[in-house]
């Protein structure tokens, strides 16, 4: 009795501390029964209302604006969450499932903010935000080549603990260091690793989840169906992911890598029309990325097409010359032109630091924000030289927008599609993104940079994937399709769902109603269940 009596007092120390620490107006019922409900459901040592923000608490626009990447949905009419909650343990994120659900408040789960639609932190419907940005910590154990990594930690915090303990261990994942393990694996995770060895979900081993109970589960409980479905296929339409366990890889002492650019009147068209029959069977150990986007001409004042050839060998500037002078000799590479380096500095090479950049640079957590827009697809087969040429011809009519090409085959050829949820496997040459940047204010300029975008993806449908055209998770897109509001709707979610997901996205269906009948945990593109 005594012990019940202590705790109810400490329970109450908590709210006051909580109410006080946390202005709001005292007639909002909505949020002062979420307080109790957390207070209620958690030790008054572990001050959990302390990690409550709402906008009357002066640091809330800073937790908010802090790990938003992209400035379309940081303006003051973006709808903002009622609540922020800054978890610091599993048993806190434990509580905010259950008192979501009991107060009925729609949770929404942001890793590292870098989701290209701003999913995790924007909504049209009321909403608590679930910033896992706290839950960060990278367990390496190189003796058995595994790691355990939290969902807050960024992908430059990963490579840098790795790199503290193997100097030839990496992990197949994303080139952007501060993108958060969380929303990146769950989506599939690709980087210049995956012609070796795949993406971040084929090498996975386990993972911890809170599902819709408030339970804590592991691989062994939560079963191989859920933990195939988390395994690429949006794990926030499951539960919040709280930890990942990985299995590392093996590079080289010494890779290579290069970056070299070719324009218009260097050839630019016939070499990239060659490179579209070699990109996916190529050395396996061999990832050049191609990006194409329209410049200026300073010898002629006009516009021209930049192609971009960026690379990552695994192995010496040798025996990469050897390989592009038999496979690709189109490109005309040079040893002057490679760069040898060990692979935590090919990271930094990537994310364009400058050289000699000192590794501990990856653990810087905020890259800044601009405004952009994203689409994707999968080319299949190689676009003829002269559809190559009007695609240039009408990049540099609209201006701005550029492609990106990420090659496939090697590791991803030899996995079933069925096997994760990630489906884009054999029988696609590159994944293309569409990617349009701007710094100018206002709705005018975003309206001219979203339409260039969708012109240009437009255009582009003759010569990509068809019955679906498929889209990749990670490159959010709500302009092929949205779920408007929390009510499953089946035939709303099949509209995107086929295209991220191909056949695979029936099988989420059934995982989704085992595990979250009632959808719970909903988004603008989440995996809905089954009507009952």
């Amino acid at each position: 009795m005594e012990t019940s009596l202590y705790l109810t007092f400490f329970a109450f120390l908590s709210l006051l501390f909580a109410i006080y620490y946390i202005p709001l107006a005292a007639s909002d019922p909505s949020y002062q029964s979420f307080l109790q409900c957390l207070s209620k459901h958690s030790d008054p040592s572990d001050h959990i209302l302390s990690r409550v923000y709402t906008p009357n608490n002066s640091s809330y626009k800073s937790v908010l604006q802090h790990y938003i990447r992209n400035k379309r949905f940081n303006r003051s009419t973006t709808l903002k969450p009622d609540i922020i909650f800054t978890p610091l343990q599993e048993s806190h994120i434990q509580v905010a499932v259950i008192c979501s659900k009991k107060t009925d408040k729609h949770l929404k789960i942001r890793s590292g903010g870098h989701d290209y639609e701003g999913i995790s932190y924007v909504s049209n419907i009321s909403f608590v935000l679930l910033d896992m940005s706290n839950l960060r910590s990278v367990d390496v154990d190189i003796h058995n080549e595994t790691a355990w990594v939290q969902a807050g930690a960024t992908l430059g915090e990963l490579y840098y603990r790795i790199w503290e303990k193997s100097k030839i261990h990496a992990f197949p994942a994303g080139i952007c260091p501060t993108v958060g393990v969380g929303g990146h694996i769950t989506g599939g995770g690709y980087g210049n690793l995956l012609r070796k060895y795949g993406l971040s979900v084929d090498n996975l081993i386990d993972a911890h989840i809170v599902d819709v109970h408030g339970q804590i589960l592991n691989r062994e409980s939560m079963g191989e169906d859920l933990f195939w479905a988390i395994s690429g296929g949006g794990g926030a339409s499951f539960g919040v992911i709280t930890a990942y366990k990985i299995k590392l890889v093996k590079v080289p002492d010494i890779v290579t890598v290069f970056r070299v650019v070719r324009t218009l009147k260097q050839n630019a068209i016939d070499i990239v029309y060659r490179w579209q029959f070699i990109a996916d069977n190529i050395d396996n150990n061999l990832f050049i990325r191609l990006t194409v986007k329209p410049t200026n001409d300073k010898q002629k004042g006009t516009k021209t097409i930049a192609a971009t050839f960026v690379a990552l060998f695994l192995g010496d500037s040798r025996k990469l010359l050897s390989v592009m002078d038999r496979d690709f000799p189109q490109l005309g590479l040079h040893i002057g032109d490679c760069k040898e380096m060990s692979w935590i500095e090919s990271e930094l090479f990537w994310s364009s630091f400058p050289n000699g950049t000192p590794p501990d640079a990856l653990l810087n957590r905020m890259p800044g924000a601009k405004f952009l827009k994203r689409k994707s697809d999968y080319l299949q087969k190689p676009i003829p030289k002269d559809k190559l040429k009007s695609i240039f011809d009408k990049m540099i009519e609209l201006g701005d927008t550029e492609l990106v090409f990420n090659p496939y085959g090697g590791r991803m050829n030899e996995i079933p599609e069925w096997e994760t949820p990630f489906p884009h496997r054999a029988g696609n040459i590159f994944k293309i993104q569409y990617a349009a940047n701007w710094e100018e204010e206002g709705k005018e300029a975003e309206n001219f940079h979203l339409n260039q975008t969708r012109v240009l993806y437009n255009y582009m449908t003759p010569f990509v994937s068809k019955s679906p055209r498929c889209a990749f998770l990670n490159y959010r897109d709500l302009d092929i399709g949205v779920n408007h509001n929390g009510n499953h709707r089946y035939i709303e979610g099949r509209v995107y769902g086929l295209k991220y997901f191909k056949g695979n996205f029936n099988k989420l269906v059934k995982v989704k109603t085992l595990v979250d009948h009632d959808n719970f945990f909903w988004n603008e593109q989440s995996t809905p269940p089954l009507a009952a």
